[in-house]
């Protein structure tokens, strides 16, 4: 018995460190980072990308060279990617040539994302809405939808009431 609590504590102590460095490693990186980011697993952002207020990350890896913006009580699964770069296909070469589209990703307020969600360059994903696992996001999103699959459709919506009255009560995770 005794071993087996002391083991646990032995994680719990490792955890909270792994936590710590990489909440520090994405605070150092964002171009802004509001209070309370939490960072459970290896993440990697670019210095272009702007946090909100309570952001949580399980692993998340942003890469490309344009604008991320996550906005305020935001919260990833595990293995999530934010893409900002795309190769152009219809240049002088096959299958691409050296031109890179890059394009802004912007993410509002109270988002979720589950387990390895992919999102590609030029999405929007509106205030509240949520994004089931295993999905490709590849068109805006909007505020209170829930949306799943590959490529990722809006199949369900959020209560709107329910929602702006646990928002106004300040009722956020």
């Amino acid at each position: 018995m005794l071993c087996d609590y002391m083991i646990s504590k032995i994680f719990n102590l490792l955890k909270g460190i792994k936590r710590k460095y990489y909440t520090f490693r994405v605070k150092r990186v964002a171009k802004s980072c509001g209070n309370d980011l939490t960072v459970n697993n290896y993440s990697y952002i670019t210095p272009k990308t702007s946090l909100g207020k309570n952001v949580n990350f399980n692993g998340m890896r942003i890469q490309g060279t344009a604008n991320v913006i996550i906005g305020d009580n935001f919260h990833s699964g595990i293995e999530c990617m934010i893409i900002t770069d795309s190769h152009n296909y219809e240049g002088d070469a096959i299958p691409y040539d050296d031109t890179v589209i890059s394009k802004d990703v912007i993410i509002e307020d109270n988002v979720w994302i589950g387990n390895r969600v992919i999102i590609l360059p030029g999405v929007t994903i509106g205030e509240g809405a949520i994004i089931q696992a295993g999905s490709v996001v590849v068109k805006d999103i909007p505020k209170y939808a829930i949306a799943g699959g590959h490529p990722a459709e809006v199949f369900k919506s959020r209560d709107k009431d329910h929602y702006e009255m646990l928002k106004k009560e300040g009722k956020l995770h």
